[in-house]
């Protein structure tokens, strides 16, 4: 099954700030090559609270050739798994988790490169497994992050981070920002275009960049994307992972007939039919009728409920993952689709 999650035992738990811990998990002999993973990638965390199923999706923090398997989860304000994992779970407790996916990954190569990258608070959690892996894999390729939080104390990695940059002094380069305190060696403020230009311009003038890891708040991936492109960087070296998305007004969509659609869904060789309300979306008609189809976040900031129509039209209320080209290939985000047509078919296996 596609859609298959696998109970992993908790290792070890890391306290890496007041609001921040990292799971560590044992994965089994036998599952190894499941959970085989690109530094990037993030997993589905499935549980049960007070009978109701959660799934979130958490970034890997380590690198793929370090034989460690941790995510880090950040303490939101009444966040349900994250409340769990920061105040109650213990070594030894199962959880269940889907194998690793994700487009936002870092592949070696043998030819040496510069990389950058802008993350913001729990952002940092996948450029560090990026960080790791070109250190350890591209033995003369450098690195520089600009890395931004409210204070010192809410940095996660801080120490891990230092001990990387005097182990590599050559090779990595860091500039934290804070936005609420003033530290030495740090700037104060927030990671905005005047950023972006200090290190393009000033810091690092000169310096090719092969390509540029974002990760954080919508917006400021957004304004650092644009002065990315203002100072000539082109699109296809800019990878970005949002953390959290902006609660955007829905589209309204007017589908050609309104009302009722008539939704085929393809999942796991099964072919199933219903009749839908336009202005639903294909996920949560599909969950509607318990079937298994994978998801995670819901939100359309995670490529895990990726489809392909093979009959009919639709469009995304919102899409920050899909490129222009995997979308006229049929490709779409079934938890932001809403058919625009009578007869719409899917595929969770085609993709």
């Amino acid at each position: 099954m596609m859609n298959k999650f696998y109970a992993l035992k908790i290792k070890e738990i890391i306290r890496e700030t007041p609001e921040a811990v990292s799971l560590s998990f044992d994965i089994p002999q036998d599952l190894k090559d499941k959970f085989s993973y690109k530094a990037g990638q993030y997993v589905t965390i499935k549980t049960d609270i007070d009978g109701k199923e959660i799934r979130r999706a958490y970034s890997l923090c380590s690198s793929p050739h370090t034989h460690e398997f941790k995510v880090t989860v950040k303490e939101v304000q009444g966040g349900v798994f994250s409340g769990l994992a920061n105040n109650k779970l213990q070594a030894g407790d199962i959880l269940e988790v889907h194998p690793p996916e994700g487009k936002f990954i870092f592949e070696p190569g043998v030819i040496p490169q510069n990389y950058a990258a802008f993350a913001a608070g729990s952002g940092i959690t996948p450029v560090l497994s990026i960080i790791k892996t070109v250190l350890i894999r591209e033995p003369e390729s450098k690195f520089v992050l600009v890395y931004g939080n409210k204070s010192l104390d809410e940095t996660i990695f801080f120490k891990e981070l230092l001990e990387l940059q005097v182990k590599h002094p050559e090779r990595l380069f860091i500039e934290f920002i804070y936005s609420q305190t003033r530290e030495e060696n740090a700037q104060f403020g927030r990671i905005e275009n005047s950023t972006v230009n200090y290190v393009l311009k000033n810091k690092f003038n000169g310096t090719s960049f092969k390509t540029f890891f974002l990760c954080g708040p919508e917006p400021m991936i957004n304004s650092v994307t644009e002065i990315l492109k203002q100072n000539g960087v082109p699109q296809d070296s800019i990878l970005f992972e949002l953390f959290t998305a902006k609660e955007s007004d829905e589209i309204k969509i007017a589908a050609e007939g309104e009302g009722e659609v008539e939704l085929t869904i393809m999942v796991d060789d099964e072919e199933s039919s219903f009749s839908m309300d336009s202005k639903k979306t294909v996920l949560e008609v599909a969950l509607d009728n318990d079937l298994d189809v994978p998801y995670s976040c819901q939100g359309g900031i995670c490529s895990s409920c990726i489809a392909r129509i093979t009959e009919g039209t639709a469009v995304m209320r919102k899409n920050q993952i899909l490129t222009d080209g995997e979308i006229a290939e049929g490709l779409i985000l079934t938890c932001q689709a809403q058919p625009t047509s009578q007869v719409l078919k899917v595929d969770y296996d085609d993709v």
